[in-house]
């Protein structure tokens, strides 16, 4: 199928292989729909002038659908799929699905492979289902997870069951608030800030141990962001 990483520099490439999360999927019985928009090469923002078009907000076109793996969380929000594959190497796959109102999913690094994914960053990429609920993302993790000795970062480890906690709770559950990201270095709207000490709450009444904690300045982590791969000569599938 045609692989651009929606930039002009891949317009006539063309895969030549199905990337491991594809051949788990179509294992798993998945019906595969076709390819989604995405920003160039997976990072920047979301370019108008490229010719394919860009993702737009199912809720309002207006504001931003996320990215990079926009395409991804609008299909999954209008319906147009039960699930769909984005990339997340600084929030890729989290961004849009916030954006979008879906579930998405960064797995822990080594968890599904990146063979056949076009690299950003190689230490940070990561492969992660987007869905409509948190069972069908239980469970299309459940199909692309497993080791792959064509990743070098694959991790051998037994059998997970992704779907064997899922009405458990979260009593016991303890979670890091790293509220300065969004109240000091990079500071929110104060709709985004009360939505996320709402959330809190609820973890907090559901018996989770909800606590802030610090990290680095949230700047810190952006001086070291990925560039474009074309850039840095990286070479994809």
């Amino acid at each position: 199928m045609p692989t651009t990483c929606r930039s002009k520099l891949r317009a006539g490439h063309r895969a030549a292989s199905d990337a491991t999360a594809i051949v788990k999927l179509r294992e798993a019985g998945a019906v595969l729909l076709g390819k989604l928009a995405l920003h160039e090469f997976a990072t920047g923002g979301p370019t108008r002038e490229l010719p394919w078009p860009a993702a737009c907000n199912p809720w309002n076109l207006d504001l931003h659908p996320g990215g990079s793996s926009s395409g991804s969380g609008v299909a999954v929000a209008i319906g147009a799929a039960p699930g769909a594959l984005g990339t997340d190497t600084g929030g890729s796959v989290r961004n849009p699905a916030t954006c979008c109102g879906v579930v998405g999913m960064k797995p822990t690094y080594g968890t599904v492979s990146r063979a056949g994914v076009f690299p950003l960053a190689f230490s940070l990429d990561h492969v992660g289902p987007l869905t409509r609920t948190v069972e069908d993302n239980a469970i299309m993790l459940q199909a692309i997870a497993g080791y792959d000795p064509a990743d070098p970062a694959s991790v051998r480890r037994p059998p997970i069951d992704f779907n064997a906690e899922l009405n458990a709770g979260v009593k016991g559950l303890r979670i890091g608030l790293i509220a300065h990201f969004y109240e000091e270095d990079m500071v929110v709207a104060p709709e985004q800030s009360a939505a996320i000490a709402a959330a809190a709450d609820v973890l907090r009444r559901l018996g989770a141990d909800v606590k802030p904690i610090r990290l680095s300045s949230l700047q810190r982590y952006t001086a070291v962001r990925p560039h474009h791969p074309h850039r840095r000569g990286l070479r994809g599938a």
